[in-house]
């Protein structure tokens, strides 16, 4: 399910999205937006709409951004976020298997319903779990991060560390949580195949 999302920032600063996606599965077209760190409002919702439709209206939506100047975002224009957990086995083990599903699920809404950003993958490397998110507001994306690590991962929240980088360096990333930090943040690659 391809999901259209555009950006744009206006006189003030603020930086505001929107989205919109049809979904097949269900025969429903939806167009999300709102300013970028605010949970948005979901002003479209249609049901029943045949793949040809969706197809037209994805297009639709896409000519209406571009008129009113919003635009999609490469990766060099965004930021990593990136979560980790320390890990006791080089796979995971079964109950770390299950801490990142939990924080996988609970940061692609939380974050996507606030403009924030995207999961983009996971990886287990030595010794550690390293979720990636690119997010278009670093500032924004780790609060609600921390907010959502509270929910989804709480006795695991004093175990994680969250770093930032350029979308363009990755491998530059500075520890933003906690703080003061410690060490530095080597990343791991995310492998090619794996989904979020």
């Amino acid at each position: 399910m391809p999901i259209l999302r555009s950006y744009r920032t206006d006189e003030d600063g603020q930086l505001s999205f929107r989205e919109a996606w049809y979904d097949e599965e269900v025969a429903q077209f939806v167009i999300n937006r709102g300013p970028v760190g605010h949970l948005s409002e979901t002003p479209v919702v249609e049901d029943d709409v045949t793949p040809e439709a969706g197809e037209a209206l994805l297009e639709a939506f896409e000519e209406a951004c571009q008129e009113d100047g919003y635009r999609e975002l490469g990766q060099d224009e965004q930021f990593w976020l990136y979560v980790r957990f320390p890990s006791k086995t080089a796979g995971g083990s079964p109950r770390e298997h299950s801490l990142r599903d939990a924080v996988v699920g609970g940061l692609t809404g939380h974050l996507a319903w606030r403009g924030l950003g995207t999961v983009e993958g996971s990886v287990f490397g030595p010794g550690r779990l390293t979720i990636a998110v690119l997010t278009p507001e670093p500032k924004g994306a780790l609060k609600a991060t921390i907010s959502c690590l509270r929910e989804v991962a709480k006795s695991d929240l004093t175990k994680a560390v969250i770093a930032v980088a350029p979308g363009a360096k990755p491998s530059a990333a500075k520890i933003k949580h906690p703080l003061p930090a410690k060490g530095d943040f080597p990343v791991d690659e995310l492998p090619e195949a794996e989904e979020a």
